[in-house]
């Protein structure tokens, strides 16, 4: 069993920065690919960032390509998120997920684990 904790979330301004972590207890991360998700009130959840179990490998939507940098820690267990020039609309709920299967990493359907998810607001 795999446990996924965010934290991080909060308040912040437009334009302002702001990291999100995801650590993980129960088994290691280290072999598995990891992704971000978010979902805004009203609104499905949608893709946000994935990475490679290695960390060579990243994808971003286009929404925050450019703005959104995902990394990650193995030997912490821990996947970070950092988040710039943020905009009202990245306003949401954001979950961080273990990929367990090898689908798409753009797809909710290919992650097997989710943390409980994170609130931030960006206020304008």
């Amino acid at each position: 069993q795999v446990q996924l904790v965010e934290s991080g979330g909060g308040l912040v301004q437009a334009g302002g920065s702001l990291r999100l972590s995801c650590a993980a207890s129960g088994r290691t991360l280290s072999s598995y690919g990891m992704g971000w998700f978010r979902q805004a009130p009203g609104k499905e959840r949608e893709f946000v960032a994935a990475i490679s179990w290695s960390g060579s490998s990243t994808y971003y939507a286009d929404s925050v390509k450019g703005r959104f940098t995902i990394s990650r820690d193995n030997a912490k267990n821990t996947v970070y998120m950092q988040m710039n020039s943020l905009k009202p609309k990245d306003t949401a709920v954001y979950y961080c997920a273990r990929k367990g299967t090898i689908g798409s990493s753009r797809s909710s359907s290919s992650y097997d684990y989710w943390g409980q998810g994170t609130q931030f607001t960006v206020s304008s």
